[in-house]
């Protein structure tokens, strides 16, 4: 009788023992043993995502020369000015070849027509800006309004000889100073007063150089 009640009893504790088993965790996880002197470990790889380049904006272009300001132009239309001859101007469709002068007075305008001055030079990078009269003095400007695309405007400056092309006319107010505005591209303007015998406006004529 015994005997049954001790087999009953040792079989109990092997069924709690191995459900004990079953509820536990995962025991520690022993090292991988350390490779012995001339064994290489074998190398541990990190997956890592790849990283996406970054839109970098475009360098910016070197500066260029910087522009020339043309100089305001005075109240007094006789405000005191060198005069200053600087070569000749020609215009073959109007039959117009004249002395040229600088600047923006009628100190110089009335001798020719006259160079903005702060303007581009004729053949320079920029806008370079004459002023003529059209009814008074020797009237180098009296036909512009004559020109037409494709006419040449022929300047020689200090020896140097440039010739551009007319690209367009417009008419605009004597506060429309913007006219004589630079720009990186190579043109011209000339401009007088408008219509002939009257200062209320101005004729322009836009050129482009070509040589």
């Amino acid at each position: 009788m015994l005997s049954h009640v001790r087999r009953r009893s040792v079989l109990l504790m092997a069924i709690l023992t191995l459900a004990a088993g079953a509820c536990a965790g995962p025991g520690p996880t022993a090292a991988p043993p350390h490779p012995g002197p001339g064994v290489t470990a074998p190398e541990t790889k990190m997956l890592t995502r790849p990283s996406t380049p970054a839109h970098l904006d475009p360098p910016r272009p070197p500066p260029g020369p910087a522009l020339s300001s043309p100089i305001p132009i005075p109240a007094d239309s006789y405000a005191p000015e060198p005069v200053v001859e600087i070569g000749t101007m020609e215009i073959p469709a109007i039959g117009l070849k004249h002395r040229i002068f600088q600047g923006v007075t009628l100190r110089n305008i009335d001798r020719g027509p006259s160079h903005w001055t702060g303007s581009a030079l004729p053949g320079q990078m920029g806008n370079t800006v004459f002023a003529g009269h059209r009814s008074t003095h020797s009237e180098p400007f009296y036909r512009v309004h004559d020109l037409t695309p494709g006419d040449r405007v022929i300047f020689d400056v200090h020896g140097t000889r440039s010739t551009y092309r007319v690209t367009g006319h417009l008419v605009v107010t004597p506060a429309d100073t913007w006219i004589a505005d630079q720009t990186t591209a190579y043109t011209g303007t000339l401009y007088a007063c408008h219509p002939i015998g009257s200062t209320d406006l101005r004729y322009v004529v836009r050129m482009a150089l070509v040589t």
